[in-house]
């Protein structure tokens, strides 16, 4: 079985797992939160994709845009998490956490290299979403300074994730993160259709 093959096998299973268990994580560990927040991200397949998808791609940006995307990404969860946790409203959260997984594949997939100040921007915006629907979401009785680290360690995680693959890929063809960004864009535009 070719590298492509496997490739799409891959991608074919994420497909089928539902928006369903996107937030999930929650209840039993709502004592302390931790466990709760580092769940949260791991078991939503759209906030897994999305973070993954920008560790990805921020490997083939400049320098500059290489070293401070983890910082755009946490910094956007927390404001994210703060918005909801004071109570503000953000509109189409759901569908901006959908669209960053399916902007991230575009962007993969036409090796797109963004400036850094529109790239940060994007990266903050997106996490923006994530980070209010996670804010949103804590558990009653969780401790906020466990689950915020608890959803933190897990992005960046993901994040450093998504950027060692995409390091990998810088060594090989091409035409495999064309192929990966092809398969998140379609991800990104399943979930948001579902």
């Amino acid at each position: 079985m070719n590298q492509t093959t496997k490739l799409l096998m891959a991608a074919g299973l994420l497909l089928t797992a539902t928006t369903a268990a996107a937030h999930t994580g929650h209840g039993t560990h709502a004592e302390s939160g931790f466990l709760s927040g580092l769940l949260h991200p791991m078991l939503g397949l759209d906030h897994l994709l999305a973070m993954a998808a920008i560790g990805f791609w921020s490997v083939r940006q400049s320098n500059t845009m290489k070293q401070i995307t983890p910082l755009f990404v946490i910094g956007g969860m927390i404001l994210g998490a703060g918005l909801a946790w004071g109570g503000m409203s953000v509109p189409g959260v759901e569908t901006g956490i959908t669209f960053s997984v399916l902007v991230a594949g575009i962007l993969i997939a036409t090796l797109a290299k963004l400036p850094t100040a529109v790239g940060g921007t994007l990266v903050g915006v997106f996490m923006l979403f994530h980070g209010f629907a996670h804010g949103a979401e804590m558990p009653a009785g969780a401790t906020l300074a466990a689950y915020l680290a608890g959803f933190s360690i897990a992005t960046l995680v993901i994040t450093f994730a998504g950027r060692g693959l995409g390091s990998l890929m810088l060594k090989a063809d091409s035409r495999f993160s064309r192929g990966i960004g092809g398969v998140l864009a379609v991800a990104g535009a399943y979930l948001a259709a579902a």
